[in-house]
């Protein structure tokens, strides 16, 4: 018999921790250890590839690209999987396991340069990488909405402190991979990102009572059948398996990649255009469209963000005053600034809702693109006011590092809330895997900007710090023109949102309302008036 996730009675029936779930914490650690793992990393990832693979910086900066954005695409096919089969909890189980298994192959670097066989395993550690993100990446995102109902007033706080464990993840593995790789070698660096994904597993899977049912398979009982001898189930994880084979040979061909990111997303704009115009209702097809202008509004967004990783990464290596401390370190100036400043933008947000007066999602997508913008404008200035000859000082960076900060804040722990908000119950993994599409081609599209800044041949030490800023400079006044246009036209999309209907099968009033303690509620910048009266049920 199918099991409708949707129809699960919604309730906090384990207790609550600050008003929210359980649940909710232990998706933070699992989260947390899991971008421990991934940005530890990803801080090193670019230095890996032109110190000990001997890549160009233009060609390791596609590598890098082509990399991050088949890690942001298979999260659409990890999604459909546990939208129609798997549930979303053992899709993340698996995810997690394929992602420790990357890792740790990581840890095993060769001699180094273009000719060491060893470079096999490099493709074959980054393809478990990848495909385990596909499965555990948008997946862990939904449970987290599926804790509460849509019209929950908790659910922009809960998916900001589910946001904090993420960058608290990536802030202390930025700092213990980083340090250990470029200090003690590169196999230090990558073995501790190994054993932060281990360790990740461990609470998930120690957690799972606390999810109250969240996340499980919609018919289990087709989890059972056999197909060619073996269970449905592990058919699908089988696939998974031949999903690494595919993508250690697309990774080894980058153009391939930018190819099939276009292809695959025309199909899939069609289908999710398609299903809003010819199967939902009308106040659903337009909540589709308002979540595809956001998603749409994501790429550039992505693109431009993402330059911290590869071409941001290797311009504070060579041209800032970093007074000996390695340059992976300071990829952790995101998260730690994300830790200090998510509680305060939640607060900012529940403040100005509770006056009505908070932005709109639409409108702060558009406040974060100006934002970003405007980070690459300051560095641009700073290093220009003391010449291209002399070393940029540091704190230029630690400055686009805060302004790209409080753009991201704007724009990504709002954009997965209304991802899940937006989208009918049935379409919740694969809107979110839409979502994580447009930051894979966000991340390709950086791997082509941070390419146009880097030297063509291998060993070159860049194609000079006015190229670099030349970049900076034009991809900054284009983000900050953009952001002003989306935050002019940001009250037709919320129209299309129809937040003052949106409504939960199992709740008539907004859910969480009373944990919150106020007697009103916000909804993703509506501002709505609640008359005070007893409590009738548990909220």
């Amino acid at each position: 018999m199918a099991t409708n996730p949707s129809a699960v009675p919604h309730g906090d029936s384990r207790g609550t921790i600050l008003g929210h779930p359980k649940g909710l914490f232990v998706l933070f650690f699992a989260e947390m250890w899991e971008r421990f793992s991934y940005y530890g990393m990803r801080a090193l990832l670019i230095f890996y590839l032109t110190k000990h693979w001997l890549f160009s910086d233009e060609r390791a900066s596609v590598i890098y690209g082509a990399y991050t954005a088949l890690v942001y695409i298979t999260p659409v096919i990890g999604g459909y999987l546990a939208d129609r089969y798997l549930g979303q909890r053992k899709a993340v189980l698996y995810g997690a396991v394929l992602l420790m298994c990357g890792h740790f192959l990581m840890a095993f670097e060769g001699n180094g340069g273009q000719d060491d066989p060893m470079m096999g395993v490099l493709w074959l550690a980054l393809s478990f990488i990848i495909v385990g993100s596909g499965f555990l990446k948008a997946n862990i995102s939904v449970i987290v909405g599926q804790l509460y109902p849509r019209t929950d007033v908790r659910r922009d706080g809960a998916y900001t402190i589910f946001y904090m464990g993420i960058n608290l993840g990536a802030a202390v593995g930025t700092l213990v991979a980083g340090y250990l790789g470029e200090t003690y070698g590169w196999s230090y660096g990558f073995g501790a990102a190994g054993l932060g994904m281990l360790l990740g597993l461990i609470v998930f899977v120690w957690g799972k009572p606390l999810l109250m049912g969240r996340g499980e398979a919609r018919d289990p009982q087709r989890l059972t059948k056999r197909v060619a001898g073996m269970k449905f189930e592990w058919v699908l994880y089988l696939l998974g398996v031949v999903g690494v084979g595919v993508v250690w040979a697309l990774i080894q061909y980058q153009e391939l990649v930018g190819s099939l990111l276009g292809i695959a997303g025309a199909v899939l704009v069609a289908y999710v255009l398609y299903t809003a115009v010819a199967k939902l209702p009308r106040e659903d097809r337009d909540r589709i469209f308002a979540a595809m202008f956001l998603i749409l509004g994501s790429i550039l967004f992505w693109a431009l963000f993402e330059q911290a990783g590869s071409s941001l990464n290797l311009f504070t290596d060579r041209h800032v005053d970093r007074a000996g401390v390695p340059a992976s370190i300071f990829q952790s100036i995101n998260p730690i600034y994300i830790i200090l400043l998510g509680p305060l933008f939640a607060w900012l947000w529940t403040t100005l809702g509770r006056k009505g007066l908070e932005p709109s999602a639409p409108a702060k997508f558009g406040l974060g693109v100006v934002q970003l913008g405007a980070g690459f404008l300051v560095l641009v200035a700073g290093a220009n006011a003391v010449g291209i000859g002399e070393a940029t000082p540091v704190i230029f960076i630690f400055l686009i590092y805060l302004l790209h900060t409080t753009g991201e804040l704007c724009l990504s722990p709002v954009g997965l809330s209304a991802m899940n908000r937006l989208a009918p119950a049935h379409m919740a993994s694969l809107i979110m895997g839409t979502w994580f599409f447009a930051s894979a081609t966000g991340n390709f599209a950086a791997g082509l900007i941070a390419a146009a800044t880097g030297a063509e041949e291998a060993g070159a030490e860049t194609a000079g710090k006015e190229t670099v800023l030349e970049v900076y400079s034009t991809i900054g006044w284009i983000a900050v023109a953009v952001g002003v246009g989306m935050v002019v036209i940001s009250p037709l999309i919320k129209k299309l949102m129809h937040l003052d209907t949106l409504r939960d099968n199992q709740e008539e009033e907004l859910a969480g309302y009373k944990e919150i303690g106020g007697d009103r509620g916000q909804d993703a910048g509506i501002f709505v008036e609640r008359e005070t009266k007893p409590d009738t049920k548990p909220l």
